[in-house]
């Protein structure tokens, strides 16, 4: 659960920006690469639909710490978004192979879903492998740009039923991946990655995959555990993916709540203890008093514990019964909910 809360708090519930193939972080450059240039064979290209175009990238430098399989070590070219609306927001050339002393050569593909200008900022030791791999940062390299025109983008939806999953229950997904154009499905079959938990931040190579039918939908049955987890539609790509939509489903708000007291004296504080099942500790109950017929206010608030668990403080303002309960608003991926009505009789 609380790597759920952690890829809560990275990304919308409905809209992972997918990173594809974020790099060591808290790292140094490796001070055995030495770039001397970049180049790209273009500076502009068109790309449409699930295509993509290749860019020849060209590395020149050195990478020698003094061990002989050295002269194997391929290197990757990274590009960071500088103008445009596209999705992704960075590209990797492929694993780039030294061809000679000093030269790396290779292909970088363009998605369609990158429609913007990329410009080069660095070159990381390969193989590419996105979350590990090299343990070193990119050695940073100010390189040319590249315009990228992309039409007919692909857009993702997906649909979750039940749409508010109970706890100890699976569910399905219904994704889509349609034209972002024209709103319209492809037309032909859509090779995707259906993946959970690490599969959507740490993509590499078209495992894990499905075929669409020809209106671009696939639907998928996911276990009770699953629902704990980030899950997500990737569009392969190489390296790393070209698209991508990740949810976490929706949990019900499930709040209990109890005085320790059924009865104190007014003014005195009653402690109300209770949980929110499965909450992120994030969140935050609120204890609320009824005024009138029908007026709740909120008279206190309480973070969630690590333990799902809460105390509020109840201090009865009159002689009687007084009602109580307890809203937990929505949080997260989490649904409001309310505790049942409790009394504490003020004396």
């Amino acid at each position: 659960m609380r790597r759920v809360l952690t890829a809560l708090l990275a990304v919308p519930i409905l809209g992972l920006g997918l990173a594809t193939g974020a790099v060591a972080a808290h790292a140094s450059p490796d001070p055995d690469l030495k770039i001397d240039s970049v180049t790209l064979n273009k500076t502009a290209v068109a790309v449409s639909g699930l295509n993509t175009v290749p860019v020849t990238v060209t590395v020149k430098g050195t990478y020698d710490t003094g061990t002989p399989t050295d002269s194997k070590t391929p290197v990757n070219v990274i590009l960071e978004r500088t103008g445009g609306t596209g999705q992704q927001r960075t590209l990797f050339s492929t694993n780039l192979p030294r061809l000679a002393n000093g030269t790396w050569s290779g292909p970088l593909h363009v998605p369609s879903t990158a429609n913007g200008t990329f410009k080069v900022t660095g070159v990381i030791t390969g193989p590419f492998f996105p979350g590990s791999g090299s343990m070193t940062d990119p050695t940073p390299y100010a390189g040319p740009s590249l315009a990228v025109t992309g039409t007919h983008q692909p857009k993702i939806t997906a649909s979750v039923s039940p749409k508010t999953v109970p706890f100890g229950s699976g569910f399905t997904i219904k994704w889509a991946v349609t034209d972002a154009q024209t709103a319209k499905p492809y037309g032909s079959r859509v090779r995707v990655v259906l993946g959970t938990d690490n599969i959507c931040a740490e993509y590499f190579g078209p495992g894990y995959t499905h075929l669409t039918d020809t209106n671009g939908i696939v639907t998928k049955a996911y276990s009770k555990t699953d629902a704990d987890w980030v899950n997500c539609l990737l569009l392969p790509g190489n390296p790393a993916s070209v698209g991508g939509l990740g949810l976490v489903v929706m949990r019900p708000g499930i709040v209990s709540a109890a005085p320790s007291k059924a009865s104190a004296p007014v003014g005195t504080i009653v402690p109300v203890n209770g949980s929110v099942m499965g909450a992120p500790s994030a969140c935050k109950v609120h204890l609320q008093r009824l005024y009138g017929a029908s007026q709740w206010r909120t008279v206190g608030t309480a973070g969630i514990r690590s333990s799902g668990r809460f105390t509020l403080s109840a201090q009865p303002a009159y002689k009687g019964l007084i009602p109580y309960r307890v809203y937990f608003p929505r949080c997260y991926n989490y649904q409001a909910g309310l505790s049942k009505v409790f009394y504490i009789r003020g004396f």
